[in-house]
């Protein structure tokens, strides 16, 4: 990946006084929640809805995000701002940039702190509970979270591959995995995607995995505002044409760097 050093003015607003017209660019896990929010906004144009998993490969995340940002660059002309629904994901944000418009991203490490509303709010959560295993409707969605189904089509997959004794093993590494979590978490805005059954199904995976279930009532407003524009740089990465974010290691999460050739270790 071709990145640079920091850029010294951090982030850029559009100029001319202009409300943005805004591309929103997004995981599926919050595909449902971005669209309700949207609904409605003038200024919102266009929603693009990339599928979940691509941040387990942080290169793949950054090449489906460009190919997706130069799509609308040009076939949208009269797009000023691209939004992306992403929080560093992995670090496969990095990277992506813009040639025409306003490439704007959350002061976030994941979508729970889209989900949370808020990258304190978050960092509290997991400092006090740091055994948590999120849930949302977009996760119990778009894959199988750990839990007894999980199990089920994990075992019958190995089995059918490997053998039963392959097949054993391979479960007990899996199940060792979660042994670093205790507590399954789950997280909504309300939206009509957040039904009962998917709390209760959460509630389902916690009690076969033993471990214990909280609900947190979500906020919109970081999403809403990451999707309407009103972008401070408390909570936001506002960046011009050719800047790209990169990791912090404090509380900003993400800085505004400029492409120049170096190379950078991801």
């Amino acid at each position: 990946m071709q990145v640079a050093e920091t850029d010294k003015s951090a982030s850029c607003r559009p100029s001319d006084g202009k409300p943005p017209l805004i591309v929103v660019i997004t995981c599926d896990v919050i595909s449902e929640e971005v669209a309700e929010i949207a609904r409605g906004e003038p200024r919102v144009l266009h929603i693009e809805v990339l599928r979940q998993g691509l941040h387990n490969a942080p290169p793949l995340l950054r090449a489906e995000l460009q190919i997706a940002v130069d799509r609308v660059e040009a076939a949208m002309p009269e797009a000023t701002a691209i939004v992306l629904g992403y929080g560093l994901c992995s670090r496969g944000v990095e990277g992506v940039v813009t040639k025409r418009c306003t490439l704007v991203l959350p002061r976030a490490h994941d979508c729970i702190t889209l989900l949370l509303g808020d990258k304190d709010r978050y960092a509290e959560y997991v400092a006090a509970h740091p055994g948590t295993y999120w849930y949302s409707p977009g996760w119990n969605r778009c894959h199988v979270p750990p839990g007894r189904e999980r199990y089920d089509k994990l075992y019958k997959t190995y089995l059918e591959k490997f053998g039963e004794d392959d097949a054993k093993f391979l479960m007990e590494t899996e199940q060792a995995w979660f042994t670093s979590y205790d507590r399954a978490t789950y997280v909504d805005l309300g939206t009509p995607g957040a039904t009962d059954s998917d709390v209760a199904y959460t509630q389902a995976c916690a009690q076969w995995l033993g471990w214990k279930f909280d609900r947190q009532k979500g906020s919109r407003t970081l999403l809403r505002d990451l999707i309407t524009g009103n972008w401070d740089d408390e909570r936001f990465l506002v960046l011009a044409p050719g800047q790209t974010p990169q990791m912090t290691a404090d509380q900003q999460v993400v800085t505004a760097v400029t492409l120049n050739g170096k190379e950078i270790a991801v």
